[in-house]
Formats: C-alpha cells, sequence, structure tokens
C-alpha cells in the first residue's frame, strides 16, 4: 500500500469573500502501482469502506504539518482530510484557522448548535468524494473521526455530537481543553461540558508552553496539564471506558505538528527533552488503535492499546480512562 493525496476547494457558505473558500487536501491508499499518465491514481478497494479522518490544524498551523499523522493513519487503513482555510477572523485580523463560530461559545448558546463553522462544509464535500473517483463508493461516511490539534483538537471535541452529526462516531484531540472564553462572558475558571457521546482520546505534553499560559490566563495557574485535566475530570461524565486522557512526558505544544510552521514564531515551547520522532510515532500509534479499537471495533486493538499505553513507558506521564 503506499498513500497518496489530491486537492479540492469548496465554498463555505456562511463566510464572505475572498475569505469563503477552503482547500481540502485527501490522503488516501493506493495498491503501490505505477500508473501512467494518471493526475490521480485509483484508491485500493481491498480495505474499502474506509474510515475518514478530518482533522482540524491549530490556530496559525499550516495543514501541512500533520502530514506526518496523515500518512502514519493511511497506512492503517483510513482516509484523512486536512484542510486550509485563511479567515477574517475579527476586523482587520486575517489568518489560517480550524473555523470557530465563536458566537456559539457564549454562555446563553453554547451547546445549542455546532461551533465548527468548516465541519459542515467537510461533510458536503465528502458525500461528493463519495460519488467521484478515485474513492467513488468506497468511504464509509457512518464512521467519521474528528482529530485536532490546539483550537482545531478543541473543535474535534466539541462537534462529535450525534444530535447535529451523526456521521460522526468519535475524536482525538492533543494540546487543547474546553476552558470557558472569559472574553465571552464566562468566570474565570469554567469547564464547558463536551458532548460524551462518543469515544475521545485527548492527549497533551508536560512541556506545552501555550497550554500553561492559557491555564494563567484562565486564573488557573500556570501548570501545563491542569486544563487537560480538569477538561477530563469536569466536561465528560465517561462510564463507557472509550474515554482517555493521556499525558506524554516532554511532549510541547507544536510536537504534533512538524515541520514546525514559521507562522508560530510569536509564541515558544520549553526546550524539548524527549525525541519528537518517539513522541510522534507513539502518538500516532496511539491515535490509530484508538480508532481501530473504539471506532472500527477490530478484535485485538483494544488489547494492543491497552498493552502500548503502559505507564511504565518513559514517554508516558500518565494515562487515564473511564
Amino acid at each position: 500500500m503506499k498513500v497518496r493525496a489530491f486537492f479540492r476547494a469548496a465554498k463555505v457558505e456562511s463566510a464572505k469573500p475572498p475569505y469563503d473558500t477552503m482547500h481540502i487536501k485527501v490522503f488516501y491508499p493506493t495498491k503501490g502501482e505505477t500508473y501512467n499518465n494518471q493526475d490521480i491514481p485509483p484508491a485500493d478497494p481491498q480495505q474499502a469502506p474506509y474510515s475518514v479522518v478530518i482533522f482540524f490544524n491549530g490556530w496559525k498551523c499550516g495543514p501541512e504539518t500533520y502530514q506526518w499523522l496523515a500518512m502514519k493513519l493511511v497506512e492503517r487503513g483510513l482516509v484523512v482530510v486536512t484542510f486550509s482555510w485563511i479567515e477574517e477572523y475579527s476586523p482587520g485580523k486575517i489568518t489560517l484557522t480550524p473555523g470557530i463560530n465563536s458566537a456559539l461559545w457564549k454562555p446563553d448558546r453554547y451547546g445549542t448548535g455546532p461551533s465548527s463553522s468548516t465541519l459542515p462544509t467537510l461533510l458536503q464535500e465528502l458525500e461528493r468524494l463519495q460519488s467521484t473517483e478515485p474513492l467513488a463508493g468506497m468511504l464509509d461516511l457512518e464512521r467519521i473521526i474528528l482529530g485536532g490539534h490546539s483550537a482545531g483538537g478543541r473543535m474535534a471535541m466539541e462537534n462529535a455530537d450525534p444530535r447535529f452529526f451523526p456521521q460522526v462516531a468519535g475524536a482525538f484531540a492533543y494540546g487543547t481543553s474546553a476552558a470557558a472564553p472569559v472574553s465571552l462572558g464566562h468566570e474565570p475558571g469554567k469547564i464547558l461540558p463536551l458532548p460524551d457521546k462518543l469515544p475521545l482520546l485527548l492527549m497533551g505534553g508536560t512541556y506545552d508552553v501555550i497550554m500553561a499560559r492559557m491555564a494563567k490566563k484562565y486564573g488557573l495557574g500556570s501548570d501545563p496539564l491542569i486544563l487537560l485535566e480538569y477538561t477530563f475530570q469536569q466536561a465528560i461524565s465517561g462510564g463507557r471506558e472509550d474515554s482517555y486522557l493521556l499525558i506524554l512526558e516532554g511532549a510541547q505544544h507544536f510536537s504534533i505538528s512538524h515541520p514546525f510552521d514559521l507562522t508560530q514564531v510569536w509564541i515558544s515551547d520549553l526546550p524539548l527533552q524527549r525525541s519528537e520522532d518517539k513522541i510522534r510515532d507513539l502518538m500516532a500509534e496511539t491515535i490509530g488503535l484508538f480508532i481501530d479499537a473504539h471506532v472500527r471495533q477490530q478484535p485485538t486493538a483494544l488489547r494492543a492499546l491497552n498493552q502500548l499505553l503502559d505507564p511504565a513507558n518513559p514517554l508516558i506521564a500518565s494515562v487515564e480512562r473511564k
């Protein structure tokens, strides 16, 4: 199996020109053969239908920095979608975002609708891909997984909600939380509830300066793990044994994005204390087994996931499940 990709463009109906176009990259498995004069090689039908991962980038993080993860997940038999959307998120402020409808974070509106302004467009595009080559008829659009980093991770967690998106079957997120924005009228330190209806893998790192600064901003000190722990403790009740909190020892806020994006130079992580490659390998294997166990229901995956998340592993600071 080889990994290939192709591009698409789609309109975000809620946005105004020129910031209403999303550029999408779809990673998929091929047979690994040589295809002469073919712009887009055919997909490998052997493992179809393919569950789909939609990955939400972090604020100012180019989608190309998550290509390493997309390729590893495709090698496991998944299709992965990343996207690039530049928007004017406030007057005169323009950047790459995962697409956040911040109005749905207000105290009187939270939970009344999807906080992602990009997911409806992405799901519509998947429907179109299901009827066109090279993935025609090969997508499992009833088992879509949302993943994301930082603000994009929050989008993944909050929008894994069967009320609004019944085709979503699980979510994973790195370096994020469900802390309530004080600027929108919430009291400091409040953690907003998550849908808590689907499997969730929440991950973070012990050397995450950005999460430490966010905790301080919300009046919770400067512990890089406090928002992750509060989110796991307060935002979900669990009870199904399919919700995880994995803390990676020595990992930074941008450990999931590689190579480092130059638009992020305004804020810095702590110096690395562990091998970046080993951290990313553990992260990717955990995400893959989590999907295999709790979304694709593969019979041996849960045991493999439990074995992988061994607290004796020096790259694992802690792991919780509920």
